[in-house]
């Protein structure tokens, strides 16, 4: 029986999804929950596994297309008897397998490919016919879908630019690289047949395709790096603009900011903080053998004040109800840390933070910014939130005004620490001073709420022995 496998919703009330890579290819044996393909959601790139056992029999997205919810997403043949006819679904007279005999090469055109496309097609991709390798040949990039039409000035030479093509894509095994790095291909209109890896086992890495993308922005008037509007530039001139879809994190992002900015009023408070105490305090730390390992920073501690502070301060961990008309006060801290990664902006939130020793914080904070860099947050780590903090003091910043995550009552700024000339005891000497930035939903949180909470975070800095006061 040939069982069509819908996109299904993935926990968050999207509508749609970005098909980031296969990990199959048509004539493949699945198992049951094999993963096979990593579709990337408006907050995370997660894996998703099969909910049949059988042979695949069509793909029906291609990477980098983006796929409503409901919408079949590949064709598996489990091997069970059709309903209707008592012979197998695999057999002989069943019609549905025959799509595999489509040509092998997306790069024939479109035409060629609906003629070969069984059923409803999302992007015009039809089925491989390679049924052997593991791994399907990964599609061409055509430079004319992604720039404008070349003059004929310039036509013989992107003509011979674009003649090895063909060739490319005559691999029967797609080139190694990460989800990332395929997405910034993509983005860049770069095909990663094209490149050679410099990784590991050939690997191809995020230098790799910056490289290509640069020689290629050397010889070619029309950088297919960038779709230019237009007539094509000089050799070796900069592009006049360069246009890059939003989708994915960004366009969550973009929303979810431009929502909270215009629904919360928004309060911003500022306080600086002689942090030499704290900074004294992990170095000690780290100088201690029973802490090997274990990575403790500035941003381990604040975390640790922020879950102190906001339990004596709880209006600070509370959400608006717009539609019931009520104020939800949260019973544990899902403390938010905001992680720049190279898809966007995601803030992961470590669950029942105040519940945690400094070391299991600073081992949860870890875990969850190796887990966004590597583009894996799952959706559950990025809902729930109940406070956040994000850490602008790594790009060497003091102070800013940060915008709330939707849903949430205050979102904390920790600055750079600098050493610099501060009053002590009556004297001046050389201190190591951060300035904390605290912006509050005023709905939810007064003046002097909001002036406690930050007052409170500024004295577990100063002197960390006063959270013992504290608790």
């Amino acid at each position: 029986m040939i069982r069509d496998f819908p996109l299904p919703d993935l926990g968050e009330g999207l509508t749609e999804s970005e098909l980031v890579a296969w990990r199959v290819s048509v004539g493949d044996r699945v198992e049951l929950n094999q993963i096979i393909a990593d579709v990337e959601t408006a907050k995370a790139v997660v894996e998703l596994p099969s909910p049949y056992a059988g042979v695949i029999t069509a793909l029906h997205a291609a990477e980098g297309e983006t796929i409503d919810v409901g919408a079949p997403l590949f064709s598996c043949d489990t091997g069970e008897p059709d309903a209707a006819s008592p012979t197998p679904a695999t057999g002989a007279a069943s019609p549905a397998p025959a799509a595999p005999a489509a040509p092998a090469s997306s790069s024939a055109g479109a035409d060629v490919v609906a003629e070969a496309a069984p059923g409803p097609n999302l992007v015009g991709y039809g089925a491989a016919a390679e049924t052997g390798p593991k791994r399907r040949a990964r599609r061409s990039a055509l430079v004319a879908d992604l720039v404008p039409a070349v003059p004929e000035s310039t036509a013989d030479a992107t003509a011979a630019e674009a003649a090895p093509a063909p060739a490319a894509s005559a691999r029967t095994e797609r080139p190694r690289s990460t989800p990332p790095v395929r997405k910034l291909a993509r983005d860049l209109g770069l095909d990663l047949e094209a490149i050679d890896g410099s990784g590991e086992r050939g690997l191809i890495t995020r230098d790799d395709v910056e490289r290509a993308a640069s020689a290629l922005a050397m010889p070619v008037p029309d950088d297919v790096s960038s779709l230019v509007a237009g007539a094509p530039v000089a050799a070796g001139a900069a592009p006049a603009e360069t246009r890059i879809p939003i989708k994915g994190v960004r366009k969550h992002t973009a929303a979810a900011m431009v929502r909270s900015a215009f629904t919360a009023p928004h309060v911003t408070e500022f306080l600086t903080v002689d942090v030499t105490a704290t900074m004294e305090l992990l170095r000690g730390l780290r100088d201690d053998r029973a802490f090997a390992g274990r990575k403790v920073t500035p941003l381990t501690v604040v975390a640790k004040a922020v879950c102190i502070a906001a339990r004596r301060t709880p209006e600070v961990n509370s959400r608006w109800d717009e539609e019931a008309q009520e104020i939800v006060r949260f019973g544990g801290v899902n403390l938010g840390i905001a992680a720049a990664t190279e898809r966007g902006l995601v803030v992961p939130n470590v669950k029942g933070a105040e519940r945690m020793t400094l070391i299991e914080l600073a081992d949860a904070i870890a875990a969850l910014a190796e887990t966004a860099r590597a583009g894996r947050t799952s959706p559950a780590d990025l809902s729930g939130g109940t406070i956040s903090i994000t850490n602008i003091g790594v790009f060497g910043i003091d102070a800013g005004t940060p915008i709330l995550n939707p849903g949430e009552a205050a979102i904390l700024a920790m600055g750079a620490v600098r050493r610099q000339p501060w009053e002590h005891r009556g004297e001046i000497a050389l201190r190591e001073v951060m300035t904390l930035s605290l912006s509050f939903d005023h709905r939810l949180v007064d003046g002097a709420q909001g002036s406690r909470f930050l007052a409170d975070v500024g004295a577990i800095l100063r002197e960390p022995g006063v959270a013992l006061t504290m608790v």
